[in-house]
């Protein structure tokens, strides 16, 4: 008994003298979490993004055991989370945040704090966007050729309300204008519920926007004049696509979940697991139909694998359009 107790007593002194932990790293995975979780939504709350994670944090927090706790940050185009994971957070598990598009883009055309490639542990990719081009339903622009048309005659005079510069919304509406020979004039928001607003109190013409304008398109406040999927979308089926207007152009934007770099993979698991089954759930799936976002769930190895290849297609397409920072 006394020798067993000799060699424990000497076991932990041995341990704290070289600064080691009595446990091993799968300890730790094993006992996450044992707090709440932050996650951080770069947007407004009110909006289809802000609404969508919701439904992922709720589903997801069922699976962990723990509530996921949402923190809008919104603005700088959808990147605050981002800036967080890449300067501040700690690679514990216990701060994660949505990674859109415009994550891997301004990276391209401005200084930013983070580099996608390096400073992300890529956990989910869930899903993507559906995009449409709004005006009040009092308009006088009836149809999209009815907005390039006034463009032609008044220059500039097109304003149009995003949730950001750099985001696909700007981007979008400006491959639009150079295409038809126009000029439109950006607004930029913090995200739906704000350019929402906008076009409703007649501070734009115009909102680009993703999905969050649904409820204000079916109650007739806002009228849909064309989408930006490959087909038309089934929730509006007489609204034409961009292709079906004159653009020979088609845009998603699709997002994941990710965090700090350096993140334990049993963790990363332990998350990614919760995020895949919550895309299974009820609550989650009438989510994505009610905004028209597809779900396009990938694991982790796949997602980064895809977040590689986007950050140098959006690249590339960026150099192509003039829109790079000088190096």
């Amino acid at each position: 008994m006394r020798r067993r107790h000799v060699i424990k007593a000497t076991a932990s002194v041995a341990a704290a003298g070289l600064g080691m932990p009595l446990y091993l790293p799968g300890a730790r995975a094993q006992a996450f979490p044992s707090k709440p979780i932050n996650f951080i939504v770069p947007w407004p709350a009110g909006g289809s993004s802000d609404i969508t994670l919701r439904a992922y944090g709720e589903a997801a927090s069922k699976v962990l055991g723990q509530p996921l706790v949402i923190d809008n940050k919104a603005g700088a185009s959808g990147t605050l989370g981002a800036a967080t994971l890449a300067t501040t957070a700690r690679p514990d598990g216990y701060t994660i945040a949505q990674l859109p598009i415009s994550v891997f883009r301004l990276p391209v055309m401005q200084k930013v704090v983070w580099d996608p490639l390096k400073d992300f542990t890529y956990i989910s990719h869930l899903s993507g966007y559906t995009f449409g081009v709004t005006t009040k339903a009092d308009s006088p622009f009836k149809t999209f050729k009815d907005v390039i048309d006034f463009a032609k005659a008044n220059p500039g005079k097109v304003t149009y309300a995003t949730p950001g510069a750099g985001t696909s919304l700007h981007l979008g509406m400006e491959q639009i204008a150079a295409k038809a020979g126009v000029k439109f004039t950006q607004v930029p928001f913090k995200g739906g519920a704000e350019t929402n607003a906008a076009v409703l109190g007649g501070h734009t013409m115009l909102q680009a926007d993703s999905t969050g304008w649904k409820g204000l398109v079916d109650s007739g406040q806002l009228r849909l004049l064309c989408v930006w999927t490959a087909k038309r979308a089934k929730s509006w089926p007489d609204v034409p696509t961009l292709k079906e207007v004159g653009f020979d152009l088609a845009f998603e934007s699709p997002y994941g979940v990710g965090g700090p770099k350096g993140m334990d993979p049993a963790i990363v698991k332990k998350i990614d697991e919760a995020f895949k089954i919550a895309a299974q759930d009820k609550g989650v799936i009438e989510t994505h139909d009610k905004f028209d976002m597809p779900v396009t769930y990938m694991d982790p190895a796949a997602y980064d694998k895809a977040a590689r290849q986007l950050y140098a297609d959006e690249k590339a397409a960026l150099e192509q359009l003039g829109l790079a920072k000088k190096t």
